[in-house]
């Protein structure tokens, strides 16, 4: 049997990522699309937004590994068999990457930097006030691995930080709340927003008009999640109203970020390339080559997304 790496990638990136899985699984026959022969041979895939309309054509697929954490992409493809198990990249080096950008974006945001920034512009020498962390509250939408990881992270830095998820969580310091009932109340307060939920149908175009009228006037935003879920016209009404007082933006609907969009030029915007939280390469490797060998040995697969709730 063959194990087909599919991905949407460069090149020179999904060759890396061949020379990488085939090094720490010299075991399997693992091949890229133009070099298949018989499809009837795969029968698992490792995958990193791969192109719509080929999973399904593999007859005896018993299963797909991503390589990225998120999984929105292959979720929207329509002809993604509906009954192949799906697994994604569950990786703590990801979410201490992801706790390593909240806490640099959210320092930054406490210390006035952006507007530092744009004072600097302008050789203007002007001081501000220096809140403690301790005064700022800062919340976290999405309390999954990355989420839990970068409130934790938040709150030794000795802000006050609260969370808000789908379901119930608890953590130690860390005021939780849940569903829609709380969201409102969630969001009274925050000073500084952070969005790492995962992209669903509930959570799609969650950071909008709606949501930013609830928070407090000059509130900063830091959307480190998927680019379905803001919605950038709201965002840049929000800015040039004073609603909110700066967004960090590292994901978009499209990507790269056509050039004539006005998000590249708003003085209120940090903009990022999509840099929060990249797979790691050496580690995601490691953890796909267990899961497959673990599965070879005994039949068992790793844990796999619930694809009516999208992760």
């Amino acid at each position: 049997m063959s194990i087909l790496l599919l991905t949407s990638v460069s090149a020179d990136e999904e060759t890396m990522w061949l020379s990488k899985l085939r090094s720490v699984l010299p075991e399997e026959d693992i091949v890229l699309l133009p070099d298949l022969t018989d499809k009837a041979e795969v029968d698992m895939a490792i995958v990193a937004n791969p192109p719509q309309g080929v999973l399904h054509r593999l007859p005896h697929l018993k299963w797909i590994q991503s390589l990225w954490a998120g999984v929105d992409a292959l979720l929207g493809d329509p002809t993604l068999p509906a009954n192949v198990p799906l697994v994604r990249l569950v990786d703590p080096t990801l979410s201490a990457a992801m706790a390593e950008a909240t806490a640099t974006h959210v320092l930054a945001l406490h210390r006035d930097l952006p507007r530092y920034a744009r004072q600097q512009q302008r050789q203007e020498w002007r001081q501000h006030e220096l809140l403690r962390a301790a005064d700022r509250r800062v919340g976290v939408l999405g309390l999954g691995e990355m989420g839990v990881a970068s409130a934790q992270q938040l709150q030794a830095l000795g802000f006050n930080v609260r969370g808000w998820s789908k379901s119930q969580k608890s953590f130690e310091d860390i005021e939780c709340f849940s569903g829609q009932e709380d969201l409102t109340e969630f969001l009274q307060g925050v000073d500084i927003l952070v969005n790492l939920l995962p992209l669903t149908p509930e959570t799609k175009g969650i950071l909008s008009k709606n949501l930013f009228s609830q928070l407090p006037k000059g509130a900063s935003l830091i959307n480190f999640g998927r680019g379905g879920h803001q919605v950038e016209g709201d965002v840049i009404a929000a800015l040039d109203e004073g609603q909110l007082s700066h967004a960090v933006l590292d994901v978009f609907s499209q990507e790269p970020l056509p050039a004539d969009n006005p998000l590249w030029r708003h003085p209120h915007i940090t903009l990022l390339p999509h840099v929060a939280a990249p797979t790691n390469p050496g580690t995601a490797v490691d953890i796909v080559a267990s899961n497959i060998q673990k599965y070879r040995r005994t039949g068992q697969l790793p844990k796999l997304v619930e694809r009516t709730v999208g992760y």
